[in-house]
Order: structure tokens, then sequence, then C-alpha cells
């Protein structure tokens, strides 16, 4: 993956706490902030259509473990 050199400020605060922790990880700095950055764009990503959320029938209360096993079964019997 190609990569591509930038700069920031950032608080001191936040910049220690990435060094606490890229030292208990045995990673880079700057793994952790690429981690970051890239939790930000997808956080922020807008997609051109809407997704198609699929719709479940009832009444929207908590199903019970027989309720699922009968879902599993009926939607593995259909393929």
């Amino acid at each position: 993956m190609s990569m591509k050199r930038t700069n920031v400020y950032a608080d001191p605060e936040d910049l220690a706490l990435i060094k606490e922790a890229a030292q208990r990880r045995g990673i880079p700095e700057a793994e952790i902030i690429r981690e970051g950055i890239h939790l930000a764009a997808m956080a922020n990503r807008v997609w051109d259509e809407p997704f198609d959320w699929p719709t479940f029938e009832g009444g929207g209360e908590p199903a019970s473990s027989e309720d699922v096993t009968a879902a599993v079964a009926e939607g593995a019997s259909e393929q």
C-alpha cells in the first residue's frame, strides 16, 4: 500500500497516551496513528446509495432460543 506523508497538530496528552500504547503493544507510534486515521475516515464515509437494511417480522421483542433455531432451520431448508 502506498502511503502519503502529512503533518498534523495533536494534543500532547494524546501523544503521550499513543507513546505508552505503542510501547505496550510493541508497535510504532505511527501504526496507532494510522489506525486512528483509518477509523476516522471510515466513520465519516458517505455512501452513494442508501444501504438496503433487511427488515424483520415480529413485534420487536427478543427472540427465544427456540425461535432462532426454527428460523435457522427454515432458512437452511430453503437453500
